[in-house]
C-alpha cells in the first residue's frame, strides 16, 4: 500500500533505506490530478525500479497567473487511490511551507533552453520547473525519474539540468498519451467546459495539418506554421499563443527545414493554445507518424 509523506527529512530517510537495500528507486514528478497519462508514467516507472516514488506538488513557482495557481484542480484522495490501485510505494504530498520555508531565496535556471517557446510566454515558468525539480530530486534521491513528452521543452531541460549539476539521475521521457480524438491528455482538460472541450480539438488538427503538409513536396516551415495557424484560428473558442517548429536537440526555432533534418526525431512541432480560460500545449515530430 502506498504511504503518504509530507516531509523533506522523512522522504530523504525512507529513501536512504530503501538504497542501503540496493533497492533502485524511481520517481514520477506530477501536480496531481493524476489521469491515464499519469498512469502510463508510473507503469513505466515500475517496470524501471524496486521502489517507485510519485510526487504531487502543485508548485506556485511555475504559475505566472494567480488564477490559474488557485484553480488547478487538487483531487488529492483520488490521486492517492489511483497511486496505490498503480504499485507506488510512496507518494510525496510536501506543502508549500515545507517546499519553499520562510526566507527561501535560492532558483535554479537552465539558460538559454529557458528563454524559449514556453519560457517567451512564460517568463519565469522553468525557474519554477527547475527548482521544484531539484529539491525533489534532493529529497527522494532517486535513480531514474519518468517525464511526459507532452511537456518536450520541459523534458530537455531538465536532462540539461541533470547533466549540468550531474545528478545522475536517469531521465526517462515517455510518449504523449492522447484522448480518443487526439487531444493530449492534461489535467487541465477537466476544466474544459463540454463547448471549449469541442473546440480544443482544434490543437490535434493543427498539428495533423502541419504533419500532413511537411510530408508534402516543397514544404516550408512558414507553410508548416501557417497550416498549424490554420486550423487553430478557424474555431472561435481557441486563441493561438505561439506554433513553433524547431531543432529537436537544441530547441532552437528553424526558419528553414535542411534535407538531413526531414527525418523522424530532427524537428519538431510545437503549440500552445487558449481555449477559454484554460491554456493547452502539444508537440509532434514533424516527420514522424502522429504520436
Amino acid at each position: 500500500m502506498a504511504i503518504a509523506i509530507d516531509s523533506p527529512a522523512e522522504v530523504r530517510a525512507w529513501s536512504d533505506a530503501a538504497r542501503a537495500s540496493s533497492e533502485r528507486i524511481a520517481i514520477v514528478p506530477t501536480m496531481g490530478a493524476l489521469h491515464q497519462g499519469h498512469l502510463e508514467l508510473i507503469a513505466s516507472a515500475v517496470g524501471r525500479a524496486d521502489r517507485v516514488i510519485v510526487s504531487v506538488f502543485v508548485n506556485p513557482l511555475q504559475f505566472g497567473e494567480g488564477a490559474d495557481f488557485e484553480h488547478y484542480p487538487r483531487p488529492l484522495d483520488d490521486d492517492l487511490r489511483a497511486c496505490d490501485d498503480a504499485g507506488v510505494d510512496v507518494v510525496y504530498v510536501p506543502t508549500v511551507a515545507a517546499m519553499y520555508p520562510d526566507g527561501f531565496s535560492t532558483t535554479v535556471n537552465v539558460a538559454g533552453l529557458s528563454e524559449l517557446m514556453e519560457g517567451a510566454s512564460r517568463p519565469g515558468h522553468f525557474d519554477g520547473v527547475t527548482t521544484v525539480v531539484t529539491k525533489l530530486f534532493a529529497a527522494t534521491r532517486p535513480d531514474v525519474a519518468v517525464f511526459g513528452q507532452k511537456d518536450f521543452q520541459q523534458l530537455a531541460i531538465v536532462r540539461r539540468l541533470v547533466r549540468d549539476l550531474d545528478l545522475g539521475v536517469d531521465i526517462i521521457g515517455h510518449p504523449i498519451v492522447r484522448e480518443h480524438d487526439g487531444l493530449a491528455l492534461s489535467s487541465r482538460n477537466r476544466r474544459l467546459s463540454a463547448p471549449e472541450r469541442a473546440a480544443a480539438t482544434c490543437i490535434p488538427v493543427a498539428i495533423s495539418a502541419a504533419l500532413e503538409y511537411a510530408a508534402s513536396a516543397g514544404s516550408t516551415v512558414d507553410g508548416v506554421i501557417s497550416a498549424a495557424r490554420a486550423a487553430v484560428t478557424s474555431q472561435p473558442l481557441a486563441a493561438l499563443d505561439y506554433v513553433e517548429v524547431f531543432d529537436s536537440s537544441t530547441l532552437c526555432p528553424l526558419r528553414q527545414i535542411d534535407e538531413h533534418q526531414r527525418r523522424p526525431g530532427a524537428v519538431r512541432i510545437a503549440i500552445a493554445v487558449r481555449v477559454g480560460s484554460i491554456r493547452l500545449i502539444d508537440n509532434a515530430d514533424l516527420f514522424d507518424a502522429f504520436e
